[in-house]
């Protein structure tokens, strides 16, 4: 267990050695080097288990975190958390091969970038290997920070600075409604384990919040997986360096919203809510995606869209295969088996090839200083090395053999076919459109890769229109982005290696009522003549046709409306928002404390008294209060004559010895009333609060007579006494309504509980430690701003008068 959660925790302790590394050590060898160690140490780590998962075996580790309210960091090792942590720590070590190359050691900070990036890594481990779901949800939100700081790296650009803040906003709205559905699930569950929810679904899918938690739930997975119409981040993100593009955006933070669908399948799976979400808004978000992706002329951007419709086609693959769940074991539910199984087989093909295209898109931007297609061309004379990397990565993503993107998108059309002929759910009229969209945007997706590859690298060379001297990249940079083209061919020909270890006991985890065998599904890329094969030779020759003529189209497709886009909305509203919260703020922060304190006491009184008289509270019972002595009748009138005169005091000395004398009477009271503790602490306030303000008494302007006489306000007058008024009948009222017995006889065995004999401090330094600790430690961080403020303060002094 140790040994586990070392490696799982690596990139998170190894963040706050790299200042170290980077002070001491970057101007000898790139901090690059050093960060390497952590993600190709994990993924040598998690091969141990391959052979054990594939055979069945799971594994189950427990940290004690907060025993007492059953918060420990549970982790599983199945083969979906397996898979994603293989694809976590595989392409992680190869983007960071990349960025050594690709970020200059003496132009960048970067000890924040691989701070950033080790946090982000950690966060994606902790949330894919997480069994307690309130845990899951902390690594979430982490991924979302971490992404923000990745995306502002360039913080200095405001389109870095918007596209951190639109993702931020949009994937941490989505976490809120995450936490909403999980927190209904665990209501329902009555645990925070997702597999002992798996193991009690009858409980938890006849419960009135059962919808409720999965649309919460699928609004975290679709906004974090830039699913329609959320998928507006994504091409904003493409701002960050692109190894933080490639990384973030073909195997980590999008796809934590497919993990998410995929953990949940057997939970919601066989719901026609669920199967409709998941796969209706996959496909939508495909053919939007890729109809977008046409658009664009900047290579990232392209990308980024290309990203979004991928995403949309394993999500659609999820809700398909969710129909599994609802026939269960039998021939119907293996034919949708096959569906999840091209989810996870597309996952990872998506990770090898849309990592290397975005490499390649990184490496054209280093040399030749442009992404926008419009200023590219001819680039395969010079860098032949590149061009084929492209090729390889744009056909795989196009569907075409022999590459891996060929066999899974043969399999998506199977699923779509399939469900067009399911007689559930009411797809039996309107399940053909699931081909017809999926055969469109393939066609899409297929002109999109052949723009991307042979526009760039066809056609003339103009070197005018670039911005340096081309040359082919260097081989640290072309390392990664090869390896991965190797890895799409290779699968393309070997691909039941990857079925039979990898993608069998992720299915597995998925779909855990599915009896299957490592051998059951077998990868083939020839299955006779078929609608897919149709459907293929279909999306290749009205693809090449629309390449062909793409000049007379086109332009058509890039002057779409920019006022009927979504992010056009997604701004609009923003600004909207900006501006109704400037009106509003600016009607009521008037700079004025007496306006605020109106509103705080106005607010105070309406909602005490009416709740009060609303829940009949207003009752009264003096029969068990103590007699009132003469000395608690004199102190009260010590105290308001104090109180009095600090009000109308027309000198301060007068005002600050009526001040301390009320805080004193105030200790007499804790005296009468056997508080020695008590009192003893209030006569130390009072005299240290007193002894300041005789301090500061120096330095304060003298009073003039505008300043001594105080107008009269009516309002003042009201509030004022229906603020009193109002703590006195509530205090009244909760002394007559005393359900519980008093816990004030726990705090007096102070001292056998903690072991102090003064209470007071018992209860302030042992029983609300930690409200205690909050408080000095915001009392720190403004001490710190005071510094902070006086000593800047200073040194501009210094510098005018040096100046």
């Amino acid at each position: 267990m140790t040994i586990f959660y070392t490696f799982i925790f690596l990139p998170l302790i190894s963040a706050m050695l790299v200042p170290l590394l980077y002070k001491y050590f970057n101007r000898i060898v790139h901090t690059g080097w050093f960060v390497l160690l952590v993600p190709s140490s994990i993924f040598v780590y998690l091969l141990q288990y391959i052979p054990g998962v594939a055979a069945g075996d799971t594994y189950k580790y427990t940290l004690s975190w907060i025993p007492s309210l059953d918060m420990n960091i549970v982790s599983y090792v199945d083969g979906l958390s397996l898979l994603f942590g293989l694809l976590i720590s595989g392409v992680g070590t190869l983007v960071i091969i990349y960025s050594i190359f690709y970020m200059s050691k003496v132009r960048e900070a970067l000890h924040n970038f691989y701070i950033y990036l080790l946090m982000f890594m950690g966060a994606m481990l902790g949330l894919v290997f997480s069994d307690h779901l309130l845990v899951l949800y902390g690594f979430w939100e982490l991924t979302s920070v971490s992404s923000f700081l990745l995306i502002s790296y360039w913080y200095e650009r405001k389109s870095s600075r918007q596209g951190a803040l639109k993702a931020l906003l949009i994937t941490v709205l989505g976490g809120f409604g995450m936490l909403a559905g999980f927190i209904m699930l665990i209501m329902m569950a009555d645990t925070y384990s997702i597999r002992e929810m798996i193991a009690n679904l009858d409980v938890i899918q006849s419960h009135a919040l059962f919808i409720p938690a999965m649309l919460c739930i699928l609004l975290g997975a679709f906004t974090k997986s830039a699913q329609f119409p959320f998928g507006i981040w994504l091409p904003d993100a493409m701002e960050a360096p692109t190894p933080v593009s490639s990384y973030l955006h073909s195997a980590t933070m999008v796809k934590a919203g497919i993990y998410l669908v995929a953990r949940m399948t057997p939970i919601f799976g066989g719901s026609s809510v669920w199967f409709w979400l998941v796969a209706g808004i996959g496909i939508i978000t495909m053919l939007y995606g890729s109809l977008t992706a046409l658009r664009q002329t900047d290579l990232k951007a392209m990308l980024a869209y290309s990203t979004i419709s991928q995403l949309g086609l394993i999500m659609c693959l999820l809700g398909v295969g969710s129909l599994a769940v609802y026939f269960g074991p039998g021939e119907s539910g293996t034919i949708f088996t096959v569906a999840t199984f091209a989810a996870l087989f597309h996952l990872f093909n998506h990770s090898t090839f849309k990592g290397s295209l975005f490499m390649v898109v990184g490496i054209i931007d280093h040399e030749t200083g442009r992404r926008d297609i419009r200023y590219l061309g001819g680039l395969m004379q010079v860098m032949p090395v590149t061009f084929t990397i492209a090729l390889i990565g744009g056909l795989s993503m196009a569907g075409l053999p022999p590459f891996n993107g060929f066999l899974s998108k043969e399999m998506f059309f199977a699923a779509v076919n399939d469900v067009s002929q399911t007689g559930i759910f009411g797809l039996s009229s309107i399940g053909i459109l699931f081909p017809i969209i999926a055969w469109v945007a393939s066609i899409f997706t297929f002109v999109y890769c052949m723009i991307f590859v042979f526009k760039t690298f066809g056609g003339q060379y103009r070197p005018e229109k670039l911005t340096r001297k081309v040359h082919e990249a260097p081989w640290g940079m072309l390392f990664s982005p090869a390896l991965l083209a190797l890895l799409v061919i290779f699968i393309f020909f070997f691909p039941n290696v990857l079925g039979k270890y990898i993608l069998t006991p992720a299915l597995t985890a998925i779909l855990p009522m599915m009896p299957m065998s490592p051998y059951d599904l077998k990868i083939s890329a020839w299955h006779g003549l078929n609608m897919e094969l149709v459907m293929t030779i279909g999306v290749i020759v009205v693809g090449l046709l629309l390449f062909k003529t793409t000049k007379q189209w086109i332009q058509t497709m890039r002057s779409y409306p920019q006022k009927l886009t979504l992010n056009h909305w997604y701004n609009q509203g923003l600004s909207g928002t900006e501006r109704l919260s400037v009106s509003l703020t600016n009607r009521y922060m008037t700079g004025s404390l007496r306006h605020y304190l109106i509103y705080i006491f106005s607010f105070f009184v309406i909602v005490l008294i009416s709740s009060l008289l609303l829940l009949h509270g207003l009752q009264f019972d003096f029969a068990s209060n103590a007699a009132i002595s003469i000395f608690d009748a004199g102190l009260v009138l010590g105290m308001v004559i104090a109180a009095g005169t600090v009000l109308f005091a027309g000198n301060r000395i007068v005002a600050i010895v009526a001040l301390g004398a009320l805080g004193y009477m105030v200790s007499m009271f804790f005296v009468i009333f056997r508080a020695p503790d008590l009192a003893l602490t209030q006569m130390v306030v009072e005299t240290v609060t007193t002894v300041l303000f005789l301090l500061c008494f120096y330095h304060l302007p003298k009073l003039t007579k505008s300043i001594e006489r105080i107008p009269f306000k009516l309002t003042n007058l009201v509030i004022s006494i229906a603020m009193g008024l109002t703590v006195t009948l509530l205090a009244l009222s909760a002394n007559g309504h005393k359900l519980f017995e008093p816990i004030s006889s726990f705090f007096e065995n102070a001292f056998e509980l903690a072991g102090a004999k003064n209470i007071v401090n018992a209860i302030l330094v042992d029983f609300r430690g930690f409200d205690t600790m909050l408080e000095i430690s915001v009392l720190v961080i403004a001490g710190l701003g005071v510094y902070v403020f006086i000593h800047q303060r200073s040194k501009r002094r210094e510098q005018n008068e040096i100046e």
